[in-house]
């Protein structure tokens, strides 16, 4: 699988995931060896092998990344309906679930145009209390570069999905 040809695809599991589970997990290491999963609803992918995501309520997360800036990326979609309907054809019929792995930048100024973005992705929940709460601030940013993809093999179900 080749990141950047198959870019396109990859955006679009990423986009099936996020409807399906609202968030992405990233994978870092502690400083003992131990590993972290962080749970990130604002990741936004761009250009190929390119993304960046809103850093506001993490905590180990940071500290992680200043000892070592690897990540991985995994997008599962979580979809009841998707999954019985490949359950039932006994065949996935779209990649249910990738990884990326990659290096995090610093932190850094979102850009208006990344606030638009993540703007535009939580639109339809401006009115709430949650929205004000979470979301209306969104103001520091994190790059990511990523350098490959993994795909979730489920045997015989997600064969051929990714030659």
């Amino acid at each position: 699988m080749e990141l950047h040809r198959n870019w396109n695809d990859i955006k679009s599991v990423f986009n099936d995931s996020f409807k399906s589970s609202v968030h992405f997990a990233i994978a870092t290491v502690g400083q003992q060896g131990e590993p972290h999963v962080t749970p990130i609803g604002s990741l936004i992918l761009t250009n190929p092998g390119y993304g960046f995501y809103f850093e506001k309520y993490t905590r180990q997360l940071p500290c992680n990344l200043a000892l070592n800036n690897r990540v991985c990326v995994l997008a599962v979609n979580s979809s009841r309906w998707f999954w019985l309907k490949s359950l039932a054809k006994g065949r996935f019929g779209i990649p249910p679930a990738i990884r990326l792995q990659g290096r995090v930048k610093h932190l850094r100024p979102a850009t208006d145009h990344e606030i638009s973005l993540w703007q535009k992705r939580v639109h339809q929940l401006r009115f709430t209390k949650g929205h004000m709460l979470m979301w209306r601030n969104m103001d520091m940013v994190r790059d990511i570069e990523f350098d490959s993809i993994e795909p979730v093999h489920i045997g015989k179900m997600t064969n051929g999905l990714w030659e």
